[in-house]
């Protein structure tokens, strides 16, 4: 039986890098004891800011069995979404990598659709969930016990190979499968690059983060006014923020990705700053159109540039 269960995993990983994930990684579906007092913790102390979302679900969180019915298995996928394109203006309000083609959720759940049916034509009847960040699962946690990476002091999830430029997915499935035991070391070493560069001071330990100072939170997931404390704090960004990875020594191992739809459409990096300082909501409709940015909604961008103005 380990014999099949060792093939089965071969098949899906060979299958999932044939669907142009960058790694897969499998883990026994389990209790995340060490992952328990840190996210209390962190709840505790109020990291989270208005996302009072992640105090639900505390125990699903920690314990896929009590999320998949019959969970077994938890297979960990890293999709690529690093590029070297820019905005053309250098001047004008940034907006994070992640977000310049199209709504990453979208493209993954396709491709976890396509991996799903797989493992039903080759393996048999499965039964389980696809999970991309939209549910109370902790994504880095599995993908460092799957041996996908380590996390990093900017508490994203790290690859020796491929840097941190990328989504992270499951599959939580019924299927017993041979599991990797092997994780990736911690490399980050004495570098403390990502904490000195982070303009709001929200890394404020190794590995831990204040969400309510995060740049990326203050642009996406703040629905209230921006504090004025952050004023001058922003670095330009009007969505999202990417510099505890572009200043991280391992995304040097990036390498462009290839995925068609996160390619950026309709000029948004054409977009200058006056374009931006000055966008009409006819503008972001046609721009956004399937973008992450939509996410925001023209009123929460609009008052994340306004924001960038000097008084």
């Amino acid at each position: 039986m380990y014999n099949n269960e060792a093939k089965y995993s071969q098949l899906i990983k060979e299958e999932a890098l044939r669907l142009g994930f960058l790694s897969c990684g499998i883990a026994k579906a389990e209790f995340l004891e060490e992952e328990a007092p840190r996210l209390e913790k962190w709840l505790n102390q109020n990291h989270h800011g208005e996302m009072k979302y992640m105090e639900n679900y505390f125990d699903k969180r920690l314990d896929p069995r009590l999320l998949v019915d019959g969970a077994k298995s938890v297979i960990s996928l890293s999709l690529n979404y690093y590029t070297e394109e820019k905005q053309s203006d250098p001047n004008a309000p940034k907006i994070s990598k992640y977000a310049y083609g199209q709504d990453y959720h979208t493209v993954i759940k396709e491709k976890l659709k396509e991996l799903t049916y797989f493992i039903e034509e080759n393996i048999g009847e499965v039964s389980g969930r696809a999970f991309v960040d939209s549910a109370p699962v902790l994504d880095r946690a599995w993908a460092k016990k799957s041996g996908i990476g380590w996390i990093g002091k900017n508490s994203n999830l790290i690859s020796k190979t491929d840097g941190s430029f990328f989504f992270l997915a499951e599959l939580i499935v019924d299927l017993e499968l041979g599991y990797d035991h092997t994780y990736q070391a911690d490399y980050c070493g004495s570098c403390t690059r990502c904490l000195d560069a982070c303009p709001t001071d929200a890394i404020i330990a190794p590995q831990v983060v204040d969400g309510s100072k995060c740049i990326s939170y203050l642009t996406i997931e703040l629905k209230n006014e921006i504090p004025n404390e952050f004023k001058d704090k922003m670095s330009n960004w009007m969505f999202g923020c990417d510099i505890c990875q572009d200043v991280c020594p391992w995304n040097r191992f990036s390498k462009a990705h290839n995925e068609d739809a996160f390619k950026p459409e309709n000029g948004l990096l054409d977009l200058n700053h006056k374009d931006l300082m000055e966008i009409t909501e006819d503008v972001f409709k046609k721009v956004f159109k399937g973008s992450p940015v939509k996410r925001t909604k023209f009123t929460g961008l609009k008052r994340n540039i306004d924001f960038l103005k000097p008084e």
